[in-house]
């Protein structure tokens, strides 16, 4: 079989008996076997369960095939999922040692609904502890490598999702976004990444991180395939009460795309920048209306998330006491221990109305930014990072420069729309390159159209590393 495969390409070769779901899984864990030590992207691999759910799906197909895939529509489609999901029976480690043997008596929404869809769990990707990160350089089990050079990050903290799929180990790998985590690796591996609007896939089982930013995604190697997924996961389970079902419609036949002059400045990469912009000359030549907009407290989105997310951070993790959850000899990592004591500053008494009510009063302000946007465009484009792919180490050592690295990407969390990176070529280094879409709340479904427009235009193809 040719690899990469897309799910139409997966399935269609299944039912024309071209390979078989077992036949598949030991391509992905040849791969694994011989990339994923040296990469550190698999915390746990569940090979024996995804042989057995292999063989069930080959069983399922030699008999009456006729409307299995609309009854089953990701039968034998291969999933990573990050280490936050909690998965019935397989370890969930969040990347930390604290809950390092943790194992779930139960699946979270999102895993129970691929699971049920016909999916295989090849394993738990590595991450950054608790979600904490942008390089994938902060997990307990040491950092992921960028499979397409093993000397760059693959960004964080959804890092073991990404590469897993950049080095050909799963069609699919799920991711949480927080403020970047999977759009930011999605670009840095050349991949397709959702973060979804807040509110329209169900955190249940998914270990916290900052609540009320927390959306719940997944990359793909197309824009196809990840839509496709999002429409099996997103809706109300009962367990989420924050979850919706709705929809947003663009106004008119004619889409109209937002350039924000704030995302385009000083100290923006060159290449970063002629990426974009590229882009919007192949939407231009698509019939796509450009439309200059302004979105001015941009510059405050950093700050604003720096406070608000710490605080959240410090909350969710007081449980792990090592009394009701989490052991007593492990301790939390560098990066935890930062959120944690700023969280419990700008939240403690004297401290709450200068910082954290101040915060989110701006985020109001942010909030109604965006919305005065969209009154003018379907959605925007920007970049995803303000630099391609980084060394692992350059910024370790800096908190304040890796934070840094959201600063284009914190806005969709802090406001609750939707983002979409989408990958676009590749640097000068041979480093992969991506840009953004973000639209209204609920929007999903005209950036997956604007998304796969970019695509057919420039005739995209999926890449794997390590070939």
């Amino acid at each position: 079989m040719e690899l990469p495969l897309t799910i139409r390409e997966t399935q269609e070769g299944l039912l024309k008996k071209n390979f078989s779901a077992v036949e598949l899984v030991d391509s992905y864990i040849e791969r694994i076997n011989k990339h994923g030590k040296e990469l550190n992207i698999f915390l746990t691999v569940s090979e024996d369960a995804a042989y057995k759910k292999a063989k069930e799906v080959d069983k399922l197909l030699n008999g009456s095939s006729d409307g299995i895939f609309d009854q089953y529509p990701l039968l034998g489609i291969s999933f990573a999922f990050k280490d936050l999901f909690s998965t019935k029976g397989v370890r969930t480690t969040a990347g930390s040692k604290i809950i390092g043997d943790y194992i779930p008596e139960y699946s979270c929404t999102f895993v129970e609904r691929v699971e049920s869809a016909g999916s295989i769990c090849i394993g738990k990707a590595n991450e950054d502890a608790w979600g904490h990160g942008s390089s994938g350089e902060n997990s307990d089990y040491g950092p992921t490598k960028n499979p397409w050079n093993k000397e760059y990050v693959p960004g964080g903290s959804s890092s073991g999702s990404a590469a897993a799929l950049a080095a050909n180990m799963a069609m699919i790998s799920t991711g949480t976004d927080t403020g970047s985590s999977v759009r930011l690796p999605a670009s840095f591996c050349n991949l397709v990444g959702l973060k979804p609007t807040y509110g329209s896939v169900s955190r249940y089982g998914v270990i916290a991180m900052a609540s009320s930013l927390d959306s719940i995604g997944h990359m793909g190697r197309t824009v196809e395939d990840v839509e496709k997924v999002f429409n099996i996961v997103k809706g109300t389970d009962g367990k989420d009460s924050t979850v919706k079902d709705t929809s947003w419609s663009k106004r008119g036949s004619k889409i109209k795309l937002g350039i924000p002059k704030e995302y385009f400045i000083d100290g923006v990469d060159a290449e970063v920048t002629e990426m974009v912009m590229n882009a919007t000359k192949v939407f231009e030549k698509e019939g796509i209306e450009l439309v200059d907009i302004s979105l001015p407290l941009t510059k405050y989105a950093i700050a604003i998330y720096y406070i608000v997310m710490p605080a959240e951070v410090s909350s969710n993790l007081g449980r792990y006491d090592g009394i009701r959850f989490g052991g007593q000899r492990a301790t939390f990592g560098d990066e935890a221990k930062r959120r944690i004591m700023l969280g419990t500053y700008v939240l403690s008494a004297g401290y709450y109305d200068a910082y954290y009510l101040k915060a989110q009063k701006v985020r109001s302000k942010l909030i109604q930014n965006f919305d005065d946007a969209f009154e003018k465009v379907d959605a925007i484009i920007a970049p995803v990072s303000p630099t391609p792919p980084f060394k692992l180490g350059e910024k370790a050592d800096d908190p304040l420069k890796m934070y840094l690295a959201d600063t284009f990407t914190v806005s969709a969390n802090l406001v609750g729309i939707p983002g979409l990176s989408i990958p676009s070529g590749f640097s000068k280094k041979g480093l992969p390159l991506g840009f953004q879409l973000m639209g209204p709340r609920f929007s999903e479904s005209t950036l997956f159209e604007i998304g796969k427009l970019y695509h057919k235009a420039i005739d995209f193809k999926p890449e794997v590393a390590l070939q």
